[in-house]
């Protein structure tokens, strides 16, 4: 069995491309031309050029030497914290700028929910002097000031979500229409390993950088390419399938997927769509969504304004389904404690969304000679305002 997605788009039973007809010529464009282009010689060239010297690339493998301590085990962390815009991001806004150029587009459109990938998409569009709006919901834009505050000085319009739950989804509603609307000379920059095919698939490549470096780092390092457990949090799902993605079919690397429980799985106020969700179509694909029983999509909720979304992209359903990853669901109190303790420990602050990950050093048992690399998928800047209200700082 393989973990990518086939030539339709498929991870298993999960995928494809689920839209109105009016999307089809975007969406179709796209899928035609993204294998060739990625694989272009002066694409890979401008694409690996751009990531050495403008986002920063390669990050550091860090050694975690009192955090291993702690807990009688080896940890590894991936430094997506240091990439340029403080997170994984950019990595995908840099591609698909690069892809959006060649297919002669000069309108980007983009959503985003903790605001990294509009910050990401913002820079992008700076960098290469293309129009930019980014859609976010309201309740997003209060509480990511600071990340709105970024958006509107690299020269974006930031155009505010104000129905339904005013966040994640209803901004990715709000792009999808403008992208109806201006099929012609937009391309949307969508953030994750979510929407209709090939969204899924591109994401997962232009993300899987950070798999590659890890298997020369680990060699350097340990002298081995294979760790025994990759563990990256999952909302949409774009920095763990970077990091699981050169792993997907290696089946003696285990992978960890850490979901938001909110307050609580069954609390009514959660976003652990492998505990919650069942299938069904969001945002152009076939995936796990949180829903009532006569298929209304339930409202997700986090501490972790970028582990909010309902569903989880195709790729992770499948991996959950079929038992190639294991899903841990961790609550806020236990993220924002993991969070300020790598903080006291390793002097890094972390995203809270990369604080789930952390988490699960509580909740799982592992062996002094297993070698763990979590992947820390963004810097703790942005989520100040959480942490100094949570912690009364």
């Amino acid at each position: 069995m393989s973990y990518n997605a086939d030539k339709k788009g498929y991870y298993g039973e999960f995928g494809g491309a689920f839209i109105p007809e009016m999307l089809y010529p975007n969406t179709e464009e796209l899928r035609q031309n993204y294998l060739r282009i990625m694989d272009e010689p002066s694409f890979k060239k401008e694409f690996d050029q751009l990531l050495k010297d403008y986002v920063g690339r390669p990050t550091p493998l860090y050694f975690a030497e009192r955090l291993s301590k702690k807990y009688n085990t080896k940890i590894y962390l991936k430094r997506e914290d240091l990439c340029h815009t403080g997170a994984h991001k950019v990595n995908n806004t840099i591609g698909q700028i690069l892809m959006a150029k060649k297919l002669g587009k000069h309108r980007i459109i983009a959503e985003t929910g903790a605001g990294q990938h509009g910050v990401a998409t913002a820079t992008v569009c700076a960098l290469m002097g293309i129009e930019c709006v980014v859609y976010m919901g309201e309740i997003d834009i209060a509480r990511q000031a600071p990340n709105v505050a970024r958006m509107k000085m690299l020269g974006a319009e930031v155009r505010p979500a104000l129905s339904g739950s005013k966040t994640l989804k209803d901004a990715t509603n709000e792009a999808i229409r403008d992208w109806i609307n201006n099929p012609v000379d937009t391309h949307y920059i969508i953030g994750s390993v979510v929407g209709p095919h090939p969204y899924p698939d591109m994401v997962a490549r232009f993300q899987s950088v950070i798999s590659e470096e890890i298997k020369w780092q680990l060699r350097e390092k340990e002298g081995v390419e294979n760790p025994d457990y990759v563990v990256a949090c999952v909302g949409g799902g774009s920095n763990a399938a970077g990091a699981y993605y050169h792993y997907l079919d290696v089946p003696e690397v285990k992978i960890i997927a850490v979901e938001a429980a909110g307050k609580g799985v069954h609390s009514g106020e959660s976003a652990a769509t492998s505990a919650l969700g069942q299938m069904g179509i969001i945002h152009g694909s076939k995936t796990l969504l949180m829903q009532t029983q006569d298929g209304q999509i339930t409202e997700p909720y986090s501490i972790s304004a970028g582990l909010d979304y309902p569903g989880v992209g195709p790729m992770h359903a499948h991996l959950f389904t079929s038992g190639r990853a294991e899903f841990i669901s961790i609550t806020d109190d236990e993220a924002m404690n993991a969070g300020l303790m790598l903080t006291k420990l390793e002097g890094i602050i972390p995203a809270i969304e990369s604080s789930h990950a952390f988490a699960i050093l509580d909740h799982k048992k592992f062996e002094p000679n297993d070698l763990i690399v979590i992947n820390l998928s963004g810097r703790g800047d942005k989520d100040l305002d959480t942490y100094i209200d949570y912690f009364n700082l």
